[in-house]
């Protein structure tokens, strides 16, 4: 029995091979692309089914025994030319519904697809490959560099525990490779996270924690430096945050230290505030909800993209003033999301930044039980004034000759000029960084002379500094 011209024409020229066989096996149709990738002319009806399906079908007495799955279902097989060299198909056939006595047959060539999956597969293992490689690489060299660098600390530690026999340039010597060394671990240790986290070999160690006296080391580890710059600090835990969560306490703590670090570090007047609250509850899971606010230079809108990015500052100068690899904030947001949450900024320039993140905690039987009634945990080093005072107060010191500025230009270099006097040049520096925000509208003369203030603490020279502040003084 054959197809009629109607049921030929719209499958003739169908780019996937298309055979009409009966219940003795027997093709009695091939359209175009059967006969061209199956190699036959005009000879492939009336051969056998199992001539293209060898390893498929079977010639019996009946016509043809398989096991195929008749249905629409695709199934990859192997079809054979006439040359009897084979090539992989993926097909489906089916019984014809205006004539049960015969079977459609669609199969198309999958060879390339199959070459290109495997050229995909070895690249991906080239890939997983090179990634191992990269990590112990990394690993190995971090181990590397930790172990001099602690041996130097360690080293200059000792001779710090007896200064009473060295000369004052000898200790500020020690003194700043003591510094170094903490920079350089910290810089190893953002490496070795950023490759862990890369390769996808990081693990979280969650464990029951009391949350309260986590966030109270995290702030006695910053409140000294965020005074001591003249900033105001607030914390405040609500009443609904569970006094014992179960996660990764270190990691936690890690996320909050870079955040308020960057808070401290481009905040030149007015405040940092930490906030955290409850927003959800799972059975025994909770989400916690943190934001860090400043008053700092804040973030362009069009910049907020490279916040987030590996290796990245928002813009070079970011990292000649300020310091750091750009890859501290790229680190927390990968924690924040193997902890279920997600990090997200709300920045205005100068106007300053909060950035938000959730994770999800757990919360014991016990614990579960005892979230009813908590007092509300406020910290401030100072009375709040409401929002809008806030925010015209800020304003006035940072526009150059306002009341409020000369006030705070004054106080910073004041305490700048102590720091000089005390030898301490990376707090001087710290003034001095502040006291260039303060200025950002002034005169070009003042700002030269600032410029010449700020390169003379770079490089040490007492004598520059004393004569430069006393110039700006005379100028202010």
């Amino acid at each position: 029995m054959e197809l009629g011209q109607g049921d030929i024409f719209p499958i003739e020229n169908a780019l996937e091979m298309i055979l009409v066989f009966d219940r003795t096996g027997l093709i009695s149709y091939a359209n175009n692309a059967a006969k061209k990738k199956l190699e036959y002319e005009d000879d492939l009806c009336g051969r056998h089914i199992k001539d293209v399906f060898p390893n498929t079908f079977q010639q019996s007495e009946n016509g043809f025994e398989t096991e195929f799955p008749f249905g629409s279902e695709p199934q990859n097989l192997a079809a054979y030319r006439r040359n009897l060299t084979c090539f992989p198909v993926e097909a489906k056939i089916v019984v014809s519904k205006s004539q049960p006595e015969m079977y459609l047959c669609m199969a198309n060539d999958i060879l390339e697809k199959e070459f290109l999956s495997r050229e995909i597969e070895q690249v991906r293992q080239e890939a997983q490959q090179a990634m191992k490689v990269k990590s112990e690489f990394v690993a190995n060299v971090t181990h590397e560099l930790r172990t001099p660098v602690n041996g130097i600390l360690g080293n200059v530690k000792e001779l710090l525990d007896d200064v009473d026999g060295l000369d004052a340039r000898t200790v500020k010597s020690l003194r700043l490779i003591e510094r170094c060394c903490g920079d350089m671990h910290k810089i190893i240790n953002n490496v070795l996270d950023f490759s862990k986290l890369e390769a996808g070999k990081f693990t979280l160690e969650p464990r029951r924690f009391h949350f309260r006296n986590m966030l109270d080391y995290v702030k006695s580890k910053h409140i000294s430096k965020i005074t001591e710059k003249g900033l105001g600090f607030f914390m405040t835990v609500s009443p609904q945050v569970p006094e014992y969560v179960i996660g990764d306490e270190l990691r936690i703590g890690q996320i909050l230290d870079n955040f308020l670090s960057n808070a401290l570090k481009f905040t030149a007047v007015g405040k940092i505030t930490l906030e955290v609250l409850r927003t959800a509850r799972v059975n025994d899971k909770v989400e916690l909800f943190f934001m860090v606010s400043d008053s700092g230079i804040g973030i362009d809108k069009s910049d907020k993209d490279k916040l987030f990015q590996s290796f990245s500052q928002v813009d070079a100068s970011i990292s000649r003033k300020y310091g750091g690899t750009g890859l501290g904030l790229n680190i927390c947001k990968q924690l924040v999301e193997l902890m279920g949450g997600r990090v997200e900024v709300e920045s205005e320039k100068n106007k300053g930044s909060t950035f938000s993140f959730s994770i999800w905690v757990g919360i014991s039987e016990e614990d579960s039980n005892a979230l009813a009634q908590q007092g509300e945990i406020k910290t401030a080093l100072f009375t709040a004034a409401p929002v809008d005072e806030d925010e015209e107060r800020f304003e006035n010191i940072r526009k150059y000759g306002t009341q409020e500025n000369k006030e705070n230009l004054k106080k910073n270099l004041s305490k700048l000029i102590l720091c000089v006097e005390m030898e301490n040049w990376e707090k001087a520096e710290m003034f001095m960084e502040t006291i260039r925000q303060l200025t950002e509208e002034a005169p070009q003369e003042v700002k030269r002379v600032i410029l010449r203030l700020k390169m003379a603490i770079q490089k040490e020279n007492y004598d520059k500094v004393t004569a430069n502040y006393a110039e700006l003084n005379q100028l202010l």
